[in-house]
């Protein structure tokens, strides 16, 4: 549909619209007695933050399940080099959270 024809339609279908610039954005479609949004936040769309300490908790719980899969009836040793590198890799990222949180500004 080219731009006129969509430009067309949507003024016969919905007299009260209006089509408004947005510098940086495409145009928007808004009513006549209204103005489109310039910003959303995200916390506006749902929940934003940090775990906190129970994501923590968790994160070491995982490693300990994770590091569980070494015991069990396998024979093969390559089942046991991924899951000491998966385990090795969460490891690793937790201790970059941790000393990214104690080098914050504010740590939660």
């Amino acid at each position: 549909m080219s731009e006129q024809t969509h430009r067309e339609r949507i003024t016969t279908d919905h007299p009260a619209t209006e089509r408004v610039n947005q510098p940086g954005r495409e145009e928007a479609v808004v009513r006549a007695d209204a103005h489109p949004i310039e910003h959303e936040r995200p916390e506006d769309w749902g929940w934003h933050g940090e775990t906190g300490k129970w994501g923590r908790v968790g994160a070491v719980i995982a490693i300990l399940f994770t590091l569980a899969y070494l015991f069990g009836n396998h024979e093969g040793r390559v089942e046991d080099i991924w899951v000491v590198s998966i385990a090795g890799l969460m490891v690793l990222i937790m201790l970059i959270d941790w000393r990214r949180r104690r080098n914050a500004w504010r740590s939660k």
